[in-house]
C-alpha cells in the first residue's frame, strides 16, 4: 500500500507494473490472506498499525480479485482503468501535431510492438485486440520477471526494452504534466 501510494503519485508506469506484480503475489499465495500476512507481509519492517493498514489494503485487493474472477489470471479493473487512461493519453498525443518528439519515439518503438505481437502466444495478442500500450507494459513486466528470476535477456530484447522504456517514460511524463495542467491537443 505504501509503495503503491507513492508510485501512483510519482510514476504511473511503475505503479501499474507494481500493481501487476501485486496481483501475481496474491495468486502465488492463492489469495489467502492468512498466508499473505504470515508468509509475505510479516517480512517487512512494519509496526502493528502499518501492518494492519497494509493487511486491509491487501484484503481489499484479494476481495476484488475474487469478485472480478481474476484469481487465476487477468488484471483487476482498477489496474485496467489506469492502463486505459494511459492508452487514451497515448492516442491523444499521437493524433496531435504538438508532440513531435513523442510521435518520433512511438515510431522507434512500433517495430518492437509489431514483433512482440507477432511472437505473442495468446489469441488476444494475435488478433491485435490488445492496445499497443498494453503490449509495451506486457513486455516490460515480462522482462522485469525474467530479471527477478536472474534469467538471461538477449541483446535484442535489452535494446527493445530500452526503447520501450523511453517511450513509456515519455507517456508517464505527459500523464503527470496533464494532471498538473491539462495538455492542449
Amino acid at each position: 500500500m505504501f509503495i503503491a501510494d507513492n508510485l501512483r503519485k510519482t510514476n504511473i508506469a511503475e505503479y501499474l507494473l507494481y500493481m501487476w506484480q501485486i496481483e501475481d503475489i496474491m495468486r502465488a499465495y492463492d489469495c489467502d490472506m492468512i498466508r499473505i500476512r504470515r508468509e509475505y507481509l510479516s517480512r517487512f519492517n512494519l509496526n502493528e498499525e502499518q501492518l494492519d493498514e497494509e493487511e486491509t489494503w491487501w484484503r481489499n485487493l484479494v476481495r476484488m480479485m475474487k469478485e472480478e474472477g481474476k484469481v487465476k489470471n487477468g488484471h483487476l479493473q482498477i489496474n485496467m482503468v489506469t492502463l486505459q487512461m494511459l492508452c487514451e493519453l497515448n492516442d491523444q498525443l499521437l493524433n496531435s501535431p504538438k508532440y513531435p518528439f513523442y510521435l518520433s519515439q512511438y515510431y522507434k518503438v512500433l517495430p518492437f510492438i509489431v514483433e512482440l505481437r507477432r511472437k505473442g502466444k495468446t489469441e488476444e495478442v494475435q488478433q491485435n485486440t490488445e492496445s499497443e500500450i498494453e503490449t509495451c507494459f506486457d513486455a516490460l513486466y515480462g522482462t522485469m520477471m525474467l530479471k527477478l528470476q536472474k534469467k538471461n535477456i538477449s541483446t535484442d530484447t535489452e535494446h527493445a526494452m530500452k526503447e520501450i522504456t523511453t517511450f513509456i517514460g515519455m507517456l508517464n511524463d505527459y500523464y503527470f504534466k496533464d494532471k498538473e495542467t491539462p495538455l492542449e491537443f
